[in-house]
């Protein structure tokens, strides 16, 4: 397992927005366990977060928005892109403008203020979302798709292709991480001469200039024409041929490409958490980018589970002694010690795993670890202790196991860990019948996961 990150030192950038123009101080400063990527709005009175997260994605018109309330915070792909290319997990980034300066285009200087600030390891682990079977997601249009494969580490490939004698088709890979400081990060971002005078009237590129952006020229531009759109973004003519990148030499000859999985890679990280497969773009873009990832978060939501906030010195609900009051069980088979919280649908109880116990004579002598299916057993304890304190006469009353489906083992439980179970109706009960989701939980990780179907039944 990995441990989480954040930055050892903060950081910070200035410069101009590239659609706003907008003048941007930036600091981005270390932040503890499960914080998360966020941006605050310094320069609003309320001080508005906002998470970099699929979910408060706003616009995706040549770069990627955030809201959250009434506040955003555009362009903010190539910084995450950095971000996540170094592992960081947990950052605070204050801003005091609306807009992330574009700086030169590429990821370039956000990576060396990374490197010079350094990060720290932390003590919990990081959550990955690992890709198990194949994934592909198309845009509305079908002109872009992007397919996700099972992996052991993250990977990217991407494809371009445009209607242009200048930049046609392009291919970029990045098999590690290792490569992205040099392979990719100077990669700057690129727009042609015809869409110039588009944007300018959608209000965006007001910050652009030769400085920060290439420029393709794939047709045959006059020296008036193209001094005329230079002037409408205050901009210096630019010299000699107008024909193919008229400003600048590629860094390489798939510069393009490489910018355009830079910034994949910055919309990918919205999904909140690392990713563990190869990514397979063709003709990505903002849109397709950030429609993915939150059909992606949508799904990590499902089966987001967290550690119950129960303190375990505290008074329980229900001691060992109301617990014989409502299950039949009896040494050595009664599992579940303590009930901290019930709730409409759920319970929350836990288990003191001891040395003592008789499965561990043979589970083993030499290495006692509890056995899976007891932990289940723990598990339907638990749902039944809910199920028969919902009734009268509990004692008229027994639950029975009908099926068990999707258990997971994840970590192994052994004496002296302490099991917190936790357990919830799936649907409400009909006939008797429930369909339940139980964890157990320890030191703070997912042990073990199962769905199970039990039955209430009236003793004859």
């Amino acid at each position: 397992m990995s441990k989480q990150k954040t930055l050892k030192s903060e950081f910070s950038v200035s410069g101009k927005g590239l659609h706003t123009g907008v003048f941007a101080n930036l600091t981005a400063k270390p932040a503890p366990e499960n914080h998360g990527i966020v941006f605050c709005r310094v320069d609003l009175s309320e001080k508005p977060l906002i998470p970099a997260l699929a979910e408060f994605v706003s616009q995706t018109s040549r770069g990627t928005v955030l809201k959250a309330g009434e506040a955003t915070i555009s362009t903010v792909e190539h910084l995450l892109s950095t971000l996540y290319a170094f592992g960081i997990d947990n950052c605070l980034i204050e801003i005091d403008a609306p807009e992330v300066p574009i700086l030169d285009g590429s990821a370039k200087y956000f990576v060396e203020k990374v490197k010079e600030a350094g990060f720290v390891l932390q003590e919990e682990e990081k959550n990955y979302f690992t890709i198990t079977q194949k994934m592909v997601f198309y845009s509305e249009d079908k002109k872009s798709s992007i397919t996700l494969l099972p992996d052991n580490e993250f990977s990217v490939q991407v494809l371009i292709s445009y209607d242009s004698k200048v930049l046609n088709n392009q291919y970029a890979i990045l098999d590690s991480m290792d490569d992205y400081e040099e392979q990719i990060s100077p990669c700057r971002t690129f727009v042609f001469v015809r869409e110039l005078e588009p944007l300018l009237k959608a209000n965006l590129i007001k910050g652009g200039d030769l400085e920060n952006a290439i420029v393709v020229n794939d047709s045959v531009v006059n020296k008036e024409e193209l001094k005329r759109l230079a002037d409408l973004m205050n901009q210096p003519c630019p010299k000699g041929d107008s024909f193919g990148y008229i400003n600048t030499d590629l860094l390489f000859d798939n510069e393009p490409a490489r910018h355009k999985l830079l910034d994949l890679i910055g919309d990918f990280s919205l999904i909140g958490r690392p990713l563990k497969g190869r990514i397979i773009a063709s003709h990505p873009g903002h849109k397709v980018n950030t429609a993915f990832a939150l059909q992606l978060r949508k799904e990590i939501k499902k089966y987001d589970v967290f550690v119950p906030a129960i303190n375990l010195n505290a008074e329980p609900i229900m001691d060992i002694n109301k617990i014989k009051q409502l299950l039949p069980h009896r040494y050595p088979f009664l599992l579940v010690d303590k009930v901290f919280e019930i709730g409409e649908n759920h319970i929350v109880a836990t288990k003191n795993v001891t040395y003592n116990e008789m499965q561990f004579m043979g589970h083993f002598p030499n290495e006692p670890i509890m056995p899976g299916v007891l932990q289940i057993e723990a598990m339907a304890q638990t749902m039944g202790i809910w199920m028969l304190n919902s009734v009268e006469a509990p004692s008229a009353y027994s639950t029975y196991f009908l099926k068990i489906d999707n258990v997971k083992f994840r970590h192994k439980v052994v004496p002296g860990d302490v099991m917190i179970m936790r357990t919830h109706l799936l649907s409400p009960i009909k006939r008797g019948i429930a369909s339940i989701k139980g964890y157990v939980f320890v030191n703070g990780n997912i042990a073990t996961e199962a769905e199970m179907m039990a039955q209430i039944v009236k003793n004859k």
